[in-house]
């Protein structure tokens, strides 16, 4: 049996441990609230920012990170906008549009800086007389269905580089139509329709894919942003999560199928109709779009001053925007250094 005077010092180490723990668990921070809202559904192109949640990234930034998924009835620019949301995920071309309109944007890092947008043509058309598409000028006076909104400034800018005038037709959400015949190309990224084909039986054999980054159409894509006032109020805060972001990707590149493991774990919550192989094809393409290989152009999670002209160049040739911000005003990403 325990004697009391053992028990005593015993006692006072415990209760002088809680009080240092507590003292010490007091002198932590509290994990700031902020949140991210994708444009689009949960898949492999977001797998950075889970593997940054899921991994501790953010927390250890000192950031309690909410994604909000994205979809067709999600405008995640205007979500930020609203207050909704601290930072978003959206292509470059629709983030300068979205300042033009209003919404005061600021880029944070440039997340995917090789172009994935592409046309998908039927090397041989029905009905075309053994008319194949094997180059740009083939496509002259073809059905192509296209995106609207967002996704059409890429495509009208490769018609025009290419002096083509096919006969467009909205696309949509589906590629039904060119799966069966009713357009002869049809709009597609690398890492997601392109896939999509092959799984429900497109021979390549039998199609002519374009790569508009080959054509004269170098397009960054998915960035981190915020508003200007989040920013200027808090950038130690941007830039942490930014950091973060970037450290989600690094891991996703060294464990690939961890990565997949998140990303389809918010697949299979949100119920959504994909597959794995699907998901890894996805992720494959769009590491290869945000690591630059040995000889790559571009740096992790910058945005080129040089690539940064050439959009707004053509996106005011096109109508899109009369006035783009200076380079500096607009791109913030000392965290990428």
């Amino acid at each position: 049996m325990c004697s009391f005077r053992r028990i005593i010092p015993t006692l006072a180490c415990i209760m002088a441990g809680m009080s240092f723990a507590q003292t010490h668990a007091a002198d932590k921070p509290a994990l700031k609230n902020v949140s991210l809202v994708l444009h689009w559904d949960h898949q492999a192109q977001f797998a950075g920012y889970y593997i940054a949640l899921d991994k501790g990234f953010f927390a250890t930034e000192g950031l309690d990170v909410t994604i909000i998924r994205g979809g067709p009835s999600v405008r995640a620019c205007e979500t930020v906008d609203s207050g909704k949301a601290t930072f978003c995920v959206t292509m470059l071309s629709t983030a300068l549009e979205k300042r033009e309109n209003g919404i005061p944007l600021v880029q944070l890092a440039q997340i995917v800086n090789r172009s994935n947008f592409e046309v998908v043509a039927w090397k041989k058309p029905e009905g075309e007389n053994g008319r194949e598409i094997l180059k740009p000028a083939d496509l002259a006076g073809r059905k192509i269905t296209i995106w609207e909104q967002d996704f059409r400034l890429p495509y009208t800018a490769f018609f025009e580089a290419q002096n083509i005038a096919p006969e467009v037709i909205p696309q949509y959400y589906s590629l039904s139509l060119f799966l069966n015949h009713g357009a002869d190309a049809c709009s597609a990224m690398r890492y997601n329709e392109y896939h999509w084909l092959l799984q429900h039986g497109v021979n390549p054999d039998d199609i002519t894919v374009f790569n508009l980054c080959d054509f004269g159409v170098p397009l960054p894509e998915d960035g981190i942003y915020t508003l200007d006032s989040t920013y200027q109020k808090n950038p130690a805060m941007c830039r942490a999560f930014a950091k973060a972001s970037l450290a989600g990707w690094i891991y996703a590149k060294q464990h690939p199928d961890e990565a997949l493991d998140a990303v389809m774990q918010r697949v299979e919550d949100a119920q959504l109709a994909t597959n794995r192989a699907h998901m890894q094809w996805m992720l494959k393409e769009m590491l290869g779009s945000i690591f630059p290989g040995e000889n790559g152009d571009w740096t992790l999670g910058k945005l080129s001053e040089d690539s940064y002209n050439k959009v707004t160049t053509m996106l005011k040739r096109f109508g899109t925007i009369v006035f783009a911000p200076d380079y500096r005003t607009f791109v913030k990403q000392e965290e990428a250094k």
